[in-house]
């Protein structure tokens, strides 16, 4: 199978950083973005700006008409059953911010959050901070050997206390896909909420959210080729009702005086202030280009990169490549090597990746390390990339080793 990407030129940031000697390695912190969102976001900053659900005046209905749409357009990507489903916040962050607060008043002093030992920090921090103030325990639940949560101790771990399981469907430092149809029902059955991280799994493939039968999902854009500052939070919709609202201003408010206020339900009710409006649109360009693509080839093509990127490491003495990376990714270490000085000599050859702990420091206490480098992989990264990075590494390690 081919090593060219047919779809490189739609990015056109490509030409420019290979004009300027650069290779473009890491996707999986933020991806570079389609000819077709530029387009979508000029078109709405030169043809007229203006707030959303405010006005009635030409400008404002228009835009107002392009917000809504990019809710249905996501909606329609994720398989909600209404995009009253879809809540736009500024990021996979603050959704996950926005769903410990909103529902701190289910948590009880002895009550138990359990999430997994590979989370990125912004799926720990905000249950670690919710279970502080709300006195309850953070359980987490442990990796097995291949880097997956291990089943038979999520079944122990997972309990009559248990009230929220907060857990990463693709780890952005293992590149694991992880068992959450085995792994949610553990908390289902124990009346417990589940939450999903999917700013890493959302860029591969299309996820079913009536299948997944997860409470909440939540992305980021700017990972799914879209812009930055927007991401979505999916809550099932006896789900959102659970949420209490947890930013207050304009727009949520239905009804407000001096002493009392009533507020909207999902989703206007927890989009308070100005939202994002052009990116919210841009991510909306964005999902309408990627819809157009022949999604069976992206992931036959990017599978091609993957096992290429895998066996190239392989072979070079001393790589160490943590877990068993299935897609799009690979972190690993070199044994007597820093990470940064490797990173170092790799970024001076113009290879841009990653190193580091990469935002998930308990998990690499975990595993033994300091950090790591990591190589990741977008739709529009071809064989030559590859090359260039091997070719970079190789005369690296020729210093360092």
């Amino acid at each position: 199978m081919s090593l060219v990407s047919p779809w490189r030129s739609d990015f056109p940031a490509l030409a420019i950083l290979e004009a300027q000697g650069q290779t473009y390695l890491d996707s999986a912190a933020t991806a570079q973005k389609p000819q077709a969102l530029i387009d979508a976001l000029t078109g709405y900053y030169t043809c007229g700006t203006a707030n959303v659900h405010r006005a009635q005046h030409q400008a404002a209905e228009r835009a107002t008409r392009a917000f809504e749409n990019s809710r249905i357009k996501v909606a329609h990507w994720l398989n909600a059953q209404s995009p009253t489903e879809i809540v736009f916040t500024h990021g996979a962050t603050e959704a996950l911010n926005l769903l410990a607060y909103g529902l701190e008043h289910r948590v009880r002093p002895d009550d138990e959050i359990v999430v997994s030992a590979l989370e990125h920090h912004a799926n720990l921090l905000p249950w670690q901070q919710l279970a502080r103030r709300r006195g309850a325990r953070l359980v987490v639940l442990p990796l097995d050997e291949q880097g997956l949560i291990d089943l038979e101790a999520a079944a122990r771990l997972i309990g009559p206390r248990t009230r929220l399981l907060a857990v990463s469907q693709l780890s952005n430092v293992l590149g694991a896909w992880q068992p959450l149809a085995q792994l949610l029902p553990l908390a289902k059955a124990q009346g417990a909420l589940t939450v999903v991280d999917g700013a890493q799994g959302v860029v591969h493939g299309r996820h079913d959210m009536q299948a997944l039968a997860c409470d909440f999902y939540v992305l980021s854009s700017h990972k799914l080729y879209g812009p930055e500052g927007v991401g979505a939070l999916y809550g099932r919709g006896e789900s959102l009702l659970e949420l209490h609202h947890w930013q207050f201003g304009g727009e949520m408010v239905r009804v407000a005086d001096f002493q009392s206020a009533e507020f909207h339900a999902a989703p206007l009710g927890f989009e308070a202030g100005t939202p994002p409006i052009g990116a919210v649109i841009g991510l909306g360009a964005t999902l309408d280009y990627l819809a157009k693509l022949d999604g069976a080839a992206v992931t036959a093509h990017e599978q091609v990169l993957h096992m290429k990127l895998l066996a190239g490491l392989a072979v070079r003495p001393g790589v160490q490549v943590l877990g068993e990376p299935q897609v799009a990714l690979a972190s690993f270490r070199v044994e007597g090597v820093h990470h940064g000085d490797l990173a170092h000599l790799l970024t001076e050859q113009g290879i841009a990746i990653r190193s580091g702990t990469h935002c998930a420091q308990p998990l690499m206490k975990s595993l033994g390390v300091d950090g790591a480098i990591r190589v990741s992989l977008g739709l529009y990264n071809d064989g030559t990339d590859l090359e260039r990075f091997f070719a970079a590494l190789d005369q690296s390690l020729e210093l360092l080793q």
